[in-house]
């Protein structure tokens, strides 16, 4: 497993691709490798300050062709200043997908019901994620997309609102040069957006990182992905919270 981390790690740090993994992996033995890959960045200096939820909505399932929701690890150094910029040569293959974010003001482990998640956020927000599968040709199965932190490479967090509005059905419009590109909902994100922050404390603390105040959820893609080329201004626009941006450089 620390030779996958390994193998992994360099993808990330050199933005070059890897073949797909040889061996099979258990999905158990995938979150390993992610743990390992992981813990690679934190003897760096890097701080996990929050947890991503993928394949939460059937546009994203179909697209990559696969079934089951999986999560990832954020860390600081993965966060991009909104209205900031991101350096295309520092990653492989970026796409962006249009996401919801919630940020904690107190813990949230294990199995909790909607209402309680909801009293344990600070705030909602527009984000973006920036995904980008490290492996060659953009070729990879379930586990491998989980060994390598399910894809999680940066994220873009807009202005945080009051959660306790209705964010169950929100219109999201994901523009690139102030064109349309992608039009959906919160809803997509598994009929409401704090399903995801509820499966996000359950799988945390299974992992034994359960989520504490101050950790930062992106509940998912509300819609496929995006891919990015240099030169790019991309904002997403979301009925109610307001919007959230990056130029790609």
């Amino acid at each position: 497993m620390l030779g996958i981390a390994e193998r992994l790690d360099t993808a990330v740090t050199t933005a070059t691709a890897t073949p797909q993994l040889e061996q099979p992996l258990t999905l158990a033995e995938a979150y390993e490798v992610q743990a390992a890959l992981l813990n690679r960045r934190y003897q760096r200096g890097e701080k996990r300050i929050g947890l991503k939820m993928g394949f939460t909505s059937r546009a994203k399932m179909v697209q990559m062709g696969v079934e089951g929701m999986i999560w990832g690890r954020l860390t600081d150094r993965m966060l991009v200043e909104d209205g900031g910029d991101i350096d295309f040569s520092t990653y492989v293959h970026p796409r962006v997908e249009p996401e919801i974010a919630f940020i904690l003001k107190a813990p949230l482990m294990g199995s909790v019901t909607p209402a309680a998640a909801l009293a344990a956020v600070g705030g909602v927000a527009p984000a973006l994620e920036i995904i980008d599968s490290r492996y060659k040709d953009f070729k990879f199965s379930l586990t491998d997309v989980v060994a390598d932190n399910s894809s999680s490479s940066s994220f873009v967090v807009g202005a945080w609102s009051d959660p306790a509005q209705d964010i169950s059905n929100l219109g999201m419009i994901l523009e690139i040069d102030g064109v349309a590109r992608q039009i959906g909902s919160s809803a997509a994100i598994l009929g409401h957006p704090l399903r995801s922050l509820v499966a996000a404390a359950r799988l945390a603390e299974a992992a034994g990182e359960p989520l504490q105040a101050g950790s930062v959820v992106m509940a998912g893609g509300a819609t496929a992905a995006e891919a990015l080329a240099p030169g790019q201004h991309v904002r997403l626009v979301v009925q109610n919270l307001g919007r959230v941006e990056f130029n790609v450089k």
